[in-house]
């Protein structure tokens, strides 16, 4: 093995072992939507005294996270995004009605005395219903939420095994709480208490035990509260009492509610989904590419350690449409291969005395400005998701990015060192057809030595081209994009029913409940969808029980509820997206190639988005985040196979700069059609696994995929070939220059003649 072998093989063990010690040692966080929760997206406004900016929504938080410890949420979560909002993840937590209700107040907290009632309230007095309806006269406020340190709930065996809530105080608090109670008890009858009020509502009006001596009070800077409460409501008492007050006040914008179940379905479909996907990609490799291919089959099972163990090192959430993107890298991490392959076969074919040892080296050496510009566009692409995406879809983003990385790791590490040693150590095998690389095919043979000239018919693919676009656009226009409730805004709950319920009598159901104009669907097998423009929690529960009443019980599966003005700025900033990646792609190809090959590929993409989107208006399928991750995905595809066309015809025409282009672009397209067919065959196993097995939320990112690469293959022919020749014969740009070639060097007898 040579030297630069022998550093790969230690860098693959390097990477391979510390892959193994994050994957093993660390559990993957799982995002609300595969593990069940709610999560509430917050946005703070001005109040009269105070403006919501960063730091006022900093202190917003620092609350929210009190009164969420409070709750006793384990592994909640507030982030701030932006300057004005707050992302609130509650794990497990399926009643997003006391979630809102337990974080999203903003009054004052204040304790006050209660008083007795001797008609009309005097100055800073109020006569407002204490917890239980009846209405009381308190004073002005004795204490505020500053003087509060902490409050829990707690088991206490002696108030006859019930609940209460422990509650300790700091800065002076204390003090204020003794003369509080020392007052209260000096009164007779319900004046014996102190009532404490938030959002102008009393929440609590504990009675002083008479072991408390008039004038004393409660001492010892901490107090306890008793009552007839249940585990939840002392619980929820004592985060609103230890959260305290909200800087500024908050808005309710988002809010998904996603059923576990519908969590433990996703993960077992996407598991199945890739493990059918990775046997099926594998079988068909190693029948292609036999040995080498059964070696690239073992490093794609590396490249799945490696991606998921970088998931975890980051600290990456894993989502639905991230673990799509997961499953999705599997056929990507085999594409860089597959060039390599082909690369190493073309240099059997030339130099048929060439051992497969050295014709790997520089297969692999040679695809790599093909497999370093398509992952540079897909990374450029996933980037662009993660900055201006929110939600899953960034999960998306950078799970992409992950295998991305992680397929490159595999195919120019793992599959390079194992088909070195393999190559090595049984010359013979490798050199015999059952190597894998034994030399082009008839198939290619023919393509290359007589195949159609089909560029020759340059005009006639733009206009079946344009004339697909065309009918893609009319549907765009006459059935309109289905916009889902992500981009504009209103609540979308799913309900399982016990029995199936017909959809009309569903509908029927929910027009009874109050709601004619809600749009009803059904979801998956048996389930219920409700989508409709203003929902409040209480309107949902009435939705839910005309549901439960026609399918014998309703279970709510998913929940999510956006704000209009945050619906407008996603649809914004998916637009926003896609023309920053054309541009992104645009000014990349231009540097990396020519104007000509990088405008060619960026219609070309156009025309594979235009497509894809026509077909979903034409389908009435939604138009969501998940759509947005597969179309930037199509972009990836799209401009990937346009890079590998365009690199092999960059490659020949510098070898022939005298050569007419028209036919040079002909031979390239056609070299690198077995690419193009055994990469799209590898991806389309895993997409159809995703299409058959992953659900209702990963059908449609599927089917978009699978449409996608069908077109994207098409057009990376059809399309974008023939706008380059086309472009080309309206410049006089020089033809690119070649490679200066390398010095030979000496070898000895057994080295491999590998690039470095």
């Amino acid at each position: 093995m040579t030297r630069a072998n022998v550093v790969r093989a230690v860098l693959a063990f390097a990477v391979l072992a510390t892959s193994f010690y994050f994957a093993w040692s660390k559990p993957a966080r799982l995002g609300l939507d595969l593990r069940g929760g709610t999560q509430i997206v917050l946005e703070t406004q001005d109040s009269p005294a105070v403006k919501a900016d960063r730091e006022s929504t900093d202190r917003a938080r620092e609350v929210l996270h009190r009164r969420v410890d409070a709750l006793g949420v384990a592994e909640s979560s507030i982030t701030r995004s932006g300057d004005r909002r707050l992302i609130v993840e509650l794990p497990d937590v399926q009643d997003p009605t006391r979630a809102a209700a337990a974080i999203g107040k903003t009054a004052q907290l204040t304790a006050h005395p209660v008083l007795a009632a001797t008609g009309t309230p005097a100055r800073g007095q109020q006569l407002i219903p204490d917890e239980s309806g009846q209405r009381i006269l308190i004073g002005p406020a004795a204490l505020t939420g500053a003087g509060i340190g902490s409050a829990s709930a707690s088991y206490d065996p002696q108030n006859l095994g019930g609940w209460a809530v422990d509650v300790r105080f700091k800065d002076g608090g204390g003090a204020t709480w003794e003369r509080l109670t020392a007052k209260a008890a000096c009164a007779a009858g319900d004046e014996r208490r102190v009532a404490i009020v938030l959002d102008g509502k009393v929440i609590s009006s504990p009675q002083v035990t008479e072991s408390v001596a008039c004038g004393v009070g409660i001492t010892g800077g901490s107090t306890q509260i008793t009552g007839d409460f249940s585990p939840a409501e002392a619980k929820d008492l004592a985060a609103l009492i230890q959260g305290g007050s909200l800087p500024v006040p908050v808005k309710i914008i988002e809010q998904r509610v996603v059923g576990p179940t519908l969590g433990d379905e996703a993960i077992d479909a996407s598991a199945r989904a890739a493990v059918i996907g990775i046997v099926l990609t594998g079988l068909f490799i190693v029948a292609v590419y036999r040995l080498a291919g059964l070696l690239a089959t073992v490093a794609l099972a590396g490249y799945a350690l490696i991606s998921y163990g970088a998931l975890v090192a980051v600290g990456a959430t894993l989502t639905l449409p991230g673990l799509a993107g997961f499953v999705l890298a599997i056929g990507m991490a085999i594409d860089a291969n597959v060039l390599a392959f082909e690369r190493a076969r073309e240099e059997r074919a030339a130099a048929p005395g060439r051992s497969a040892r050295t014709a790997l080296a520089v297969g692999f050496g040679k695809a790599w400005s093909a497999i370093a510009d398509s992952a540079a566009t897909t990374v450029l692409a996933a980037g662009l998701l993660f900055f201006l995406a929110s939600g899953p879809v960034r999960g998306f983003g950078v799970t992409l990015t992950i295998g991305v990385l992680g397929s490159l790791v595999s195919a120019m590490l793992l599959s390079r060192v194992l088909t070195d040693a393999a190559a090595a150590r049984m010359p013979r095998l490798s050199k015999g057809r059952w190597g894998g690389i034994g030399g082009a095919g008839r198939i290619r043979r023919w393509l290359e030595d007589s195949g159609p000239d089909l560029m020759k018919r340059s005009r006639l693919w733009l206009g079946v081209s344009a004339l697909a676009v065309v009918l893609a656009v009319t549907g765009i226009f006459a059935r309109g994009l289905n916009f889902g409730v992500e981009f504009t805004g209103g609540r979308l709950v799913e309900y399982s029913t016990s029995r199936h319920v017909d959809i009309d009598a569903a509908r029927a159901a929910v027009a009874e409940a109050g709601f004619p104009r809600a749009v009803v669907q059904t979801s998956g097998k048996d389930d219920i969808s409700v989508r409709t423009a203003d929902l409040s929690n209480a309107e949902e529960k009435r939705i839910q029980d005309a549901l439960a009443k026609e399918g014998g019980g309703a279970a709510k599966q998913r929940d999510e509820l956006i704000g209009p003005s945050l619906g407008e700025e996603l649809r914004t900033k998916a637009l926003i997206a896609l023309g920053v990646a054309l541009l992104a792609q645009l000014a990349y190809l231009t540097i990396r190639f020519r104007w000509t090959f990088a405008t060619g590929s960026v219609l070309a993409m156009f025309h594979d988005i235009a497509i894809v989107t026509g077909i979903f208006a034409w389908l009435g399928k939604p138009i969501d985040g998940v759509f947005l991750a597969a179309l930037l995905t199509v972009i990836g595809y799209s401009v990937n196979d346009s890079v590998v066309v365009f690199d092999r015809v960059r490659e020949m025409w510098a070898a022939n700069p005298k050569g007419r282009f028209a036919d040079i672009a002909n031979r390239g397209t056609l070299q690198t059609v077995p690419r193009t067919i055994n990469t799209g065959v590898g991806a389309l196993f895993i997409l159809a696994a995703l299409a058959v097995l992953g659900g209702d939320s990963l059908t449609d990112f599927a089917v978009a995929l699978l449409i996608g690469i069908v077109v994207g293959t098409y057009s990376s022919v059809f399309t974008a070939t023939p706008l380059a020749v086309v472009l080309e014969r309206r410049t006089k740009a020089p033809p690119p220059r070649p490679k200066q070639k390398s010095r030979p060097v000496r070898r000895t007898p057994d080295d491999s003649g590998a690039v470095v």
